[in-house]
């Protein structure tokens, strides 16, 4: 299986460029383990990140044949093997080494979304119940591995609106907001509407569609929405 691979270090490199590799290969192997074959026998220069390898960590985020993607829960017969692989770094964040992203700018943006001084929960001597029923309004929030591959697929964030404060924040929020444990959901709502916050969304679904754990990321942001203008009519 060949694999069309981005090579770039900003500390020695005038400009990027994509380097060719071959390698042996079954349907059922990980585009990881195709990444790790080339760093440990080919090119040892080779820099990507990686750490549990079963999708749970989320660090080795990646752009697969032009979809963001955890190169350790893809396979190889996921793609059209006979044609190259293209990998790429994911889009939307500063290169800084081959398939290396910085990000920070995703972490800011994550952190963003809390108050200076928050009280999470309502009783601190003892333990705050919450029914399933309760707990069921951010079960999909709570699988979030912060990989960011729905912000580097987010059509928004890569054309519209940069500053966009992102789909895994806003789904950070709803996390929170949702939560019958919590006291500082009007804060996180305040938050939510500033500049470049959860009204920028436009529902591309893209969010969706490449989340690794299957969050339907777009649909907890309309739900959002629909909170935060009951919570405004109330208010007014």
């Amino acid at each position: 299986v060949k694999f069309k691979v981005f090579r770039f270090n900003p500390d020695a490199d005038e400009a990027p460029r994509y380097d060719v590799y071959t390698v042996k290969a079954n349907a059922n192997d990980r585009i990881l383990d195709c990444l790790n074959n080339i760093r440990w026998e080919q090119d040892g220069s080779l820099s990507y990140r990686m750490s549990c390898a079963h999708g749970i960590c989320g660090s080795d985020g990646v752009s697969i044949n032009g979809v963001p993607a955890l190169a350790c829960q893809k396979l190889v017969k996921d793609y059209d093997y006979k044609r190259e692989i293209l990998v790429e770094p994911l889009p939307f964040f500063p290169v800084v080494k081959d398939l290396i992203v910085d990000m920070e700018p995703f972490f800011e943006r994550i952190n963003a979304v809390s108050p200076n001084k928050t009280e999470s929960t309502t009783n601190s001597d003892r333990e705050n119940m919450q029914t399933p029923e309760e707990r069921s309004l951010f079960d999909d929030a709570v699988k979030c591995v912060l990989c960011a591959c729905c912000v580097a697929a987010c059509p928004v964030m890569l054309k519209e609106d940069p500053n966009f404060i992102g789909p895994a924040a806003v789904l950070r929020s709803q996390r929170h907001i949702f939560d019958s444990r919590a006291t500082d959901n009007t804060e996180r709502m305040k938050i939510l509407e500033k500049p470049h916050g959860i009204w920028s969304c436009k529902s591309y679904y893209r969010c969706t569609q490449v989340c690794p754990k299957g969050i339907k990321v777009t649909e907890a942001i309309s739900v959002s929405y629909t909170h935060l203008r009951a919570h405004e009519t109330k208010a007014n």
